[in-house]
């Protein structure tokens, strides 16, 4: 659930410490489509108190630049498909934090929003876990 690497760091990592292949795999989705709510309630709530800090407010203002900067495109043209495609991209800063941040600024509908970020997470840790495996010789 680390904003620094999600389902990008913790399927490598798992599956190198020779942790059960499948269960890192449900783990990893999991923990990233919990990621969502969670992420969307710091949005509604904390955010509000926290942005009366200088440093805090600084910084979130160059996140939501950089969550709109790489999702608008995605977002104008293909909505909330645009979304899952976003956060599938198994790149840094393309996970489901930013996804979560674009639905926040965009104000896409929850329900949507949440559907396209766990596709999205799911077939990119699809993605990460395939190539992993691959890279050990798994298969």
């Amino acid at each position: 659930m680390s904003p620094l690497g999600e389902a990008k760091v913790g399927i490598p990592f798992g599956l190198l410490k020779d942790l059960n292949p499948f269960l890192v795999l449900v783990i990893a989705v999991i923990a990233n489509i919990l990621v969502y709510p969670l992420m969307l309630f710091f949005l509604n709530f904390m955010n509000v108190f926290l942005t009366k800090l200088h440093w805090y407010k600084k910084s979130a203002i160059w996140v939501a630049r950089r969550a709109k900067k790489g999702s608008k495109e995605n977002l104008d043209k293909y909505g909330y498909v645009g979304l899952a495609i976003f956060v599938m991209i198994p790149l840094p800063g393309t996970g489901v934090y930013a996804g979560t941040i674009a639905a926040y600024l965009f104000k896409m509908d929850f329900k949507k929003a949440f559907l396209a970020n766990s596709i999205g997470i799911t077939i990119s840790s699809l993605i990460v876990w395939t190539v992993t495996c691959l890279s050990k010789g798994m298969f």
